[in-house]
C-alpha cells in the first residue's frame, strides 16, 4: 500500500467516525404523561412523531429499571416503529419511557412519556379525567380525549359513551353533545373506545367532567373603577389602583381587566417598579361577572405624576377604557395649623369677653334702644330703704357713709341719678306717710340696703342718718317698696350688702324680701377693698351692667343712656330722679320737691 492509498484510508475514517459522533447527539423532546386504569390497553405515539414507520426507532424503560422493549407483537409490552402498545396494563408497567428516533436524514430525536397506573377503584379521581367542560353554553360539546380518539382512528376502534360509569346508550362518536344542559347534567363523562388486535378485544378510555354553568347574558363593558378621572397620591408611598368591569350574568368569556401606563401595558413594563393582580368573580346568588385588575405602584415617583394610567377591559369582544392621572395630595398640615389657631382665638376672645364681660356692655350701651323708662314721666330714679335699729356701732357708722357720702358722690355726682333719701330730701313737718306714698309711685326703682342683724317685724324702721332722732314707721317704707315691687310689680328692685349676713343669712328678713333676694343675688359692697368708691371701680361697674339685664324682680335702673344694677343692701330712704328737660344748674339735674 503505497503513502496515497494509506492517507485515502485515514480520511474514510476519520469521516466515518465524525458521522457516527454526530449521529448520536439526540434532541430531546418534552416529556408526556398519561394516568391510565389498571387491566385497559395502551396505544401511544408520541405527539411530535410525524411520521410513525418511516425511520429508525428504538424503545426502552429509562426507570425505575432500565430494560429495552421487545418489537414482538406477541408480548404485552411492544412497540411497532414509533408507535408503543401496552396490553392488560399492571401497575408494574408504570415508570419512564424512552424513543430514540433517527430520521432518514439521520437526526436523532428522544421521545419521552411517563406512565402511571391506578386501581379500578380510583376510576373516579380527578387524576383520571382529561379536564373539564365548564361554560355558560346552552349546548355542551363534550369531546373524547385525544388519546383515546386518535387510538380509535389508528386501530379502526369503536366509541361508546358513560356518564358516571353508566351507559349512554346510542352515543357512538368522537364528540358527545349534552342538549339544554342543566344541573343534574353534571357529572363524570367518560369515552371508551374498543378495539381489536391479533383477534383480541381491548379497551381505551379517558373522562371529562361536566360542570353546569347557568346561560350567560352578555352586557356592554361597563367599567365599574376607576370613576374619577383623578387619584390623589403621596410621592414616595404605595398606591394600588382598581380596575374593574361588569361583563354581565355568568359570562366568564372574554372577561378581562388589565392597566396599561401610557399605551404600554404593564405585564411589559419593569415590574420592579409596578405589580399587577386580576382575578374574575361570579357574584352569589346574583351571578353578576365582574373582572378586576389591581396595580400596585410600589413607589409612587414624580414620573408617575405625568404619566396616563388606562384600565383597559373587553367582554365577549367588546371592549372599553377609562384614563386616570396622578395628582400628589395637598398638605394636611396648613389646615391643622389654621384650626388650631382658630381654636386659640376663639379660646383667647371668650377668655376677654368673660374678663371684660361689663366692660363691653358699657361700652356698647350707648348703642342699644334705649329702655322704655326713658319715655316716662316718673321723677325719681331710685327709692332707698334701710334700717338702723339695734345697730353696733361700727355697722351704723358704715350704713351712714354708705348712704350720705358713697351713694350720692357717685350716683348722683357721676352717674346722674337721683336718690330721695330721708332727713336730706324731705321737708320737716311734713306729712311722712303721703311722703312715702307719693315717692314710691314716683320713682322706678326700690334699692333696698341689707346691713348684718336686719330683723322681720314691727321694729324694723327707717331712720336718716342725718338725724339724730329715730324714726320709727313701723316698716311701712319696705311694705310700701315691697308691694309695688312685689304685688303691682311697678318697680324693679337693687339689693345691695353691706357687711356680712352673719350665720342665719337671710332667714330673718320678711317673706317677700326673701324672695327678691332668691330672685336677684344681692351685690356686695368691697368695703375693705381700695379705689372700691371710685365711680369707675368694678361695683358701680356690675351695678351699671346688671341693669341692662334687670326685670321687675332685678336690681335694674336707668338713668339717660346710662343704665344701672345693684344688689346688696343700703342705708335710709330716699328716691333717684332723671329730669327731661334742659339741664339745671347742677348739671342737668334738679332737686326733687317733697
Amino acid at each position: 500500500m503505497d503513502a496515497f492509498q494509506l492517507l485515502l484510508l485515514v480520511v474514510v475514517v476519520i469521516s466515518t467516525c465524525k458521522w457516527k459522533s454526530e449521529a448520536t447527539s439526540c434532541v430531546d423532546s418534552d416529556k408526556e404523561k398519561y394516568n391510565l386504569l389498571e387491566g385497559e390497553a395502551f396505544y401511544f405515539i408520541p405527539y411530535d412523531v410525524i411520521e410513525p414507520n418511516d425511520g429508525e426507532f428504538t424503545w426502552f424503560k429509562s426507570s425505575p429499571q432500565s430494560r429495552n422493549i421487545s418489537s414482538k407483537e406477541t408480548e404485552r409490552v411492544y412497540y411497532h416503529g414509533g408507535a408503543l402498545f401496552f396490553f392488560d396494563i399492571l401497575p408494574t408497567d408504570a415508570g419512564n419511557y424512552t424513543c430514540q428516533e433517527i430520521s432518514p436524514t439521520g437526526e436523532c430525536y428522544n421521545h419521552h412519556v411517563e406512565i402511571c397506573v391506578f386501581n379500578t377503584s380510583f376510576r373516579a379521581d380527578e387524576k383520571l379525567t382529561y379536564g373539564e367542560v365548564k361554560n355558560s353554553d346552552g349546548n355542551k360539546e363534550i369531546e373524547c380525549p385525544r388519546v383515546v380518539s386518535d387510538t380509535c382512528e389508528a386501530l379502526t376502534g369503536n366509541f361508546t359513551w358513560y356518564k358516571d360509569f353508566i351507559l349512554l346508550p346510542g352515543e357512538h362518536e368522537a364528540i358527545m353533545w349534552v342538549e339544554n344542559a342543566a344541573k343534574h347534567d353534571e357529572g363524570i363523562y367518560t369515552c371508551i373506545c374498543t378495539w381489536r388486535h391479533n383477534h383480541k378485544v381491548y379497551n381505551s378510555s379517558g373522562s371529562r367532567r361536566l360542570i353546569f354553568q347557568e346561560t350567560a347574558f352578555f352586557s356592554d363593558a361597563n367599567i365599574l373603577s376607576p370613576t374619577n378621572k383623578v387619584q390623589f397620591a403621596d410621592e414616595g408611598s404605595e398606591l394600588k389602583l382598581n380596575c374593574s368591569v361588569y361583563c354581565g350574568k355568568n359570562a366568564t368569556r372574554k372577561c378581562d381587566a388589565s392597566w396599561n401606563i401610557n399605551g404600554i401595558p404593564v405585564i411589559n413594563i419593569d415590574s420592579n417598579r409596578y405589580n399587577q393582580a386580576t382575578n374574575l368573580v361570579i357574584e352569589n346568588p346574583s351571578k353578576n361577572t365582574i373582572a378586576t385588575s389591581i396595580l400596585t405602584i410600589k413607589k409612587v415617583s414624580a414620573k408617575d405624576f405625568e404619566d396616563k394610567f388606562e384600565c383597559s377591559v373587553t367582554n365577549f369582544y367588546r371592549g372599553n377604557r377609562a384614563t386616570l392621572t396622578l395628582q400628589r395630595r395637598a398638605s394636611i398640615i396648613p389646615l391643622v395649623i389654621g384650626g388650631v389657631c382658630v381654636l386659640f382665638f376663639c379660646v383667647f376672645a371668650a377668655m376677654l369677653v368673660k374678663f371684660f364681660a361689663i366692660d363691653l356692655a358699657l361700652f356698647f350701651r350707648p348703642y342699644l334702644p334705649l329702655s322704655k323708662h326713658n319715655e316716662d314721666k316718673r321723677i325719681y330714679d331710685a327709692y332707698v330703704v334701710y334700717q338702723m335699729q339695734k345697730k353696733d356701732k361700727a355697722t351704723e357708722e358704715t350704713l351712714s357713709r354708705f348712704i350720705t357720702k358713697i351713694l350720692p358722690t357717685v350716683l348722683e355726682n357721676k352717674c346722674g341719678y337721683r336718690l330721695f333719701i330721708h332727713g336730706r330730701d324731705d321737708i320737716p313737718g311734713e306729712d311722712r306717710l303721703e311722703l312715702v306714698e307719693d315717692c314710691m309711685k314716683q320713682s322706678r326703682r326700690l334699692m333696698v340696703i341689707l346691713t348684718p342683724g336686719s330683723e322681720s317685724g314691727p321694729e324694723i324702721t327707717d331712720q336718716c342718718p342725718a338725724s339724730p332722732q329715730t324714726a320709727i314707721l313701723g316698716g311701712f317704707d319696705w311694705q310700701v317698696g315691697l308691694h309695688h315691687a312685689l304685688i303691682q310689680r311697678e318697680m324693679s328692685v337693687i339689693l345691695i350688702q353691706l357687711g356680712n349676713t352673719g350665720p342665719q343669712g337671710y332667714t330673718n328678713f320678711p317673706p317677700g324680701l326673701q324672695h327678691l333676694i332668691l330672685k336677684s343675688a344681692p351685690l356686695r359692697w368691697p368695703e375693705s377693698s381700695r379705689g372700691a368708691a371710685a365711680w369707675n371701680s368694678r361695683f358701680w361697674k356690675r351695678l351699671h351692667s346688671q341693669d341692662q339685664l334687670g326685670s321687675s324682680y332685678s336690681s335694674a335702673v336707668t338713668v339717660g343712656s346710662v343704665r344701672c344694677q345693684g344688689g346688696d343692701g343700703g342705708g335710709g330712704a330716699g328716691c333717684m330722679r332723671r329730669l327731661h328737660g334742659p339741664e339745671g344748674p347742677s348739671g342737668g339735674w334738679d332737686r326733687p320737691h317733697p
